[in-house]
């Protein structure tokens, strides 16, 4: 018991020396750091002071060989922290094949940093790199919030400067797209078109997608059919919106009247120019507008709806699209299409005294409508009723007989629209595949290495040597409406 104590005493002495040992050590080394800190802050403000003093001397050779080295030092430094610029970073992501002139051009600028010559490096810091305050970190915020406007202004430039070498239109005819037009922007993949948009051409905005963006103003002054790319090298196929176009996308109400049901009641109705047409149920206006331009400026088209909503709707759409076509071809759009708000079967003001070469229906029950419309369709014309299942073809039907109406069903169609995707054979490589012709006799071996040959050449192949794959379109339209013919007859 003797001999452990003192030799416990022994163990918590040497632990006490360790510990303070420690400590001091640690304190010897908190000193140190603390000068070395001091003496970089008084090494930044010696180069500093002797940067401003370069400069008020008007870079004199007399300057030391430090301060010097520390101004080179930390002209290296601010390059270092300098951030990169939107056009830096999209454009070290892009292929070169995918950049324009411009753009390579001034990234060879902004890549292109003399770190070799420290006279050169003096001689910026003293001009344009020095900062007004001796805090770097406020300048380098500085330099973060002037670079993107610069980088974006230097790529509006290289747009602008591509649109100054598009040469005029020289078709007769033949116009460029201008501000206020409806377009159509599409991105076509491996021979699909994987995204279709329209939308209006306006000053200032842009074009957005997952592939990047196209400003407006460099749409603008473009010739249609064209493609543009778009930041990220996507090329987007330009073109003008169709009437087809319009009608799809839009802004709706109820369901429309696809074009492909249109067309087919207007070979049924036989609408000609200068015709005089009824059309009953307005909707978001599509049957409208096929019908305006199928009667022509010397006809015209009586549009009603029951709803206030999409009546409005309905005009809208048709003041939209005449807009847009005074723009695309420098003459208006035949006003000839009157919309009212009213109800077909209490219309019997609205059609007094009118006679009509045609009458287009698309109502829930457009039996309920026929006893109103039928006195005022000229004898031997025809009525093309638009319904959207087969129960309203029966009530239909079942309304003519009861009614006794001097009509004649002709017809009850439906009309299927069926997409196929025809391309030819391609490899994973991107070649074409070939043709191989069956070998008659076993000694005739050259075959294989001719079509081998033929396929690792880089030319096109020869006509008809190309197989091509046929299969319907994975995307299919599918059941519309049916349309019932009824012709007026006389008892």
């Amino acid at each position: 018991m003797a001999v452990q104590m003192p030799l416990a005493g022994l163990v918590f002495m040497h632990r006490l020396v360790r510990i303070r040992t420690f400590s001091q050590r640690h304190l010897s080394n908190r000193g140190l750091l603390v000068k070395l800190l001091k003496c970089r802050r008084d090494v930044r403000t010696f180069a500093a002071s002797s940067i401003k003093c370069n400069k008020n001397e008007g870079d004199n050779a007399d300057s030391s060989p430090l301060s010097t080295r520390l101004t080179s030092r930390q002209t290296l430094l601010s390059r270092r922290r300098r951030p990169l610029s939107p056009l830096e970073r999209i454009s070290g992501l892009l292929p070169q094949d995918a950049l324009t002139p411009e753009v390579m051009q001034l990234r060879e600028q902004n890549l292109q940093e003399p770190a070799d010559d420290t006279s050169t490096q003096v001689e910026e810091s003293g001009h344009s790199a020095i900062p007004k305050k001796d805090d770097s970190e406020t300048h380098h915020a500085s330099d973060a919030a002037v670079e993107p406007d610069t980088s974006e202004t230097a790529l509006n430039e290289a747009y602008y400067k591509e649109k100054s070498l598009i040469s005029p239109p020289t078709l007769p005819g033949e116009s460029l797209l201008v501000f206020g037009e409806l377009l159509v922007a599409e991105y076509r993949k491996n021979r699909r078109v994987e995204y279709r948009k329209m939308f209006k051409l306006q000053k200032g905005t842009r074009l957005h997608g997952n592939w990047g963006f196209i400003p407006h103003d460099y749409i603008a002054g473009h010739p249609a059919g064209c493609f543009l790319r778009t930041l990220r090298g996507v090329p987007i196929f330009i073109r003008r919106a169709s009437l087809e176009d319009y009608v799809l996308f839009m802004k709706r109400g109820p369901a429309i009247a696809y074009p492909k049901d249109a067309n087919t009641m207007l070979m049924m109705m036989d609408v000609t120019e200068g015709d005089c047409v009824l059309d009953s149920g307005s909707g978001s206006g599509a049957m409208s507008l096929f019908l305006s331009r199928a009667v022509g400026s010397k006809g015209s088209v009586l549009s009603l709806e029951i709803r206030e909503d999409h009546h409005k709707n309905a005009v809208l759409n048709y003041r939209r699209w005449r807009a847009s076509w005074s723009l695309r071809r420098g003459e208006e759009w035949p006003d000839n299409v009157q919309f009212h708000n009213s109800d077909l079967c209490n219309a019997s003001s609205l059609l007094a005294g009118r006679g009509f070469h045609a009458v287009s229906l698309d109502l829930i029950n457009p039996h309920l409508a026929l006893p109103t419309v039928i006195p005022h369709l000229h004898s031997g014309a025809v009525c093309a009723v638009y319904l959207a299942n087969v129960t309203q073809v029966i009530d239909l039907l079942e309304g003519l007989r009861c009614l006794a109406l001097p009509l004649l069903c002709e017809r009850i169609i439906e009309v299927p629209v069926r997409d196929w995707l025809v391309a030819p054979a391609i490899q994973k490589s991107g070649r074409f595949c070939i043709r191989k012709a069956p070998i008659m006799d076993e000694d005739q071996g050259g075959g294989d290495e001719t079509s081998d040959k033929e396929m690792s050449t880089e030319r096109q192949p020869a006509f008809g040597s190309v197989p091509y794959i046929a299969r319907p379109h994975p995307e299919q339209m599918s059941h519309t409406a049916f349309l019932v013919k009824l012709r007026k007859c006389v008892q």
